[in-house]
Order: C-alpha cells, then sequence, then structure tokens
C-alpha cells in the first residue's frame, strides 16, 4: 500500500522534505513519519504539521497530493522506489537520485533532476530552468539516468551533463552548454545558443522552427541516425510524446562546438 502525504499546509513560505525518499521511512511507522523533521524556512517543524499522512510506507511507495508548487526537494537523493506527485511540485524535484522512479503529474520548479545519476524523472507538465543540469562551480552535471519533460522547459538544461538522457517537449536558450556526453532531444521549440560550448554527445532538435546554429558549429551531411529509432521506441513506452515520423526522419547533422573539443553532433530535421 502506498504512503500518502496530502499537503495541507496554507503557506507561502518555502518547504523542504529533503531525505523523505522510499527507503528512508519504509520501516517507519505513521506516527514516527508524522514527527520527521521538515524546513518550514529557517524552522523545523514535524511533518504532520504540513501533510496528512496515511497509508504504508513498506512498499516504497510515495504519493504525494497537492499543489507542492512551494515543496522543494521531493525525492532528492534517492535511492529507489516510486514517488509520485498528483499535482504540481516545488524546485530540485529528484536532485542527486541514484535510482527509482519519480513521475510529476503537474508542472516543476528548476533543477528537476539536478546532478541525476541514475534512475527516472517523468514530468507531464511543464519545468524550469536547469534541468539535469549541474551545480554552480560543480565540474559535471547529470551522470545518467533519464528526465523526461512533456512541456515545455527554462534555459541552460543538460548544463554539463555527462551521460543520461534528457528529452523534453521544448526548452529555453543555452540548451546542452558545456555539455559533455549524453543525449538531449526537444521535440519543440528552443531558445537560442544550444549546445554553446559542447564537448561531446547528442542534442536533437526536432521542433517545426529550430534555432540557428552558432558558427562554431559545422555542417557535416544527411542521414537517417540509425539510434533514433531505438530512442523512439524506448520513450513510447514511457508514452512520451514526439513527432510523427521521427523514427525514420532524415536529419542534417552538425559538427561542434569547433571553441572547444567539436566532437558533439546535432542534428536538425530536413526540411
Amino acid at each position: 500500500m502506498t504512503l500518502l502525504l496530502k499537503y495541507t499546509a496554507r503557506t507561502p513560505i518555502p518547504v523542504e522534505v529533503e531525505g523523505l525518499i522510499p527507503s528512508a521511512v519504509r520501516e517507519k511507522s505513521l506516527a514516527e513519519i508524522e514527527r520527521w523533521e521538515a524546513f518550514h524556512g529557517k524552522e523545523k517543524v514535524p511533518l504532520g504539521e504540513l501533510f496528512q499522512i496515511s497509508g504504508d510506507p513498506a512498499d516504497e511507495r510515495i504519493e504525494f497530493q497537492g499543489e507542492l508548487a512551494g515543496v522543494h526537494w521531493i525525492g532528492a537523493r534517492m535511492d529507489g522506489g516510486e514517488i509520485r506527485v498528483t499535482g504540481t511540485a516545488g524546485r530540485h524535484v529528484g536532485s542527486e537520485m541514484t535510482a527509482g522512479t519519480i513521475v510529476v503529474e503537474g508542472d516543476a520548479g528548476d533543477w528537476v533532476g539536478g546532478e541525476l545519476h541514475g534512475g527516472t524523472i517523468h514530468v507531464r507538465g511543464r519545468a524550469g530552468h536547469l534541468v539535469g543540469a549541474a551545480y554552480r562551480g560543480s565540474r559535471r552535471g547529470m551522470t545518467g539516468g533519464t528526465i523526461l519533460v512533456e512541456g515545455t522547459t527554462g534555459n541552460e538544461i543538460g548544463h554539463t551533463m555527462r551521460r543520461g538522457l534528457i528529452a523534453v517537449g521544448g526548452a529555453g536558450d543555452f540548451a546542452g552548454v558545456n555539455m559533455i556526453a549524453g543525449t538531449l532531444l526537444v521535440s519543440g521549440p528552443c531558445g537560442i545558443r544550444p549546445g554553446a560550448n559542447m564537448r561531446r554527445g547528442t542534442i536533437g532538435l526536432f521542433g517545426s522552427e529550430p534555432p540557428r546554429l552558432l558558427p562554431s558549429f559545422r555542417y557535416a551531411c544527411r542521414y537517417r541516425p540509425p539510434f533514433l529509432s531505438l530512442l523512439v521506441s524506448e520513450l513510447g513506452r514511457h508514452r512520451f510524446p514526439l513527432p510523427d515520423g521521427m523514427a525514420s526522419a532524415e536529419m542534417k547533422l552538425f559538427h561542434g562546438d569547433l571553441v572547444t573539443l567539436g566532437r558533439g553532433e546535432i542534428l536538425l530535421p530536413l526540411r
């Protein structure tokens, strides 16, 4: 049976639930979980003052219910199990998680999957800036796992990512900036300067009006990437929406960013 956390607090002050993950509560009673310390601003308060708690945590499944845009760090450092958010979610959903699955039925804030190491995060709505990105000063961002955002996202998604897959319905500026490796797919609109300073990895820009690339990217050829059919099959398993015919579409391939190592690639649909 799922552990249900229904958000009942009415406060403009941010709430942080870092550490409240399935493996941490699976052997605790409901009374112990109600006494779990969360942050309400800078003050520590019992979780029971913020949520109505019911169910059973033994099967390592947690469901957050309500509008949780002001609740941050849901599923951060998660190492297994499942978390489902039936409303909105705040910042840092699944940051630094290593395993498990997080599904957000609504929108999420900034830093979804920040420095993700493993597992899957699926946001059915929109997300903010810095999805799968490195924290400021870090040498690498996402190192594994999968992030899916069906709606649009903000700037600098995949910043300094090293491995893994990010697929989004739209992106802001500097998508894949400083990218070391990995795969980033944008099925809708994308802002300026995608792939700036990327060294390796693949960025696919499949929107109807892809942005103009930086002059430090060089046209290579046109072809049908064989790996796209595998990616489309995997994304279809997650019911992630994609443009029709993407699996077999002919693409234009560009190499860059030539101001750095220049072994990255950007794919644009052939129009």
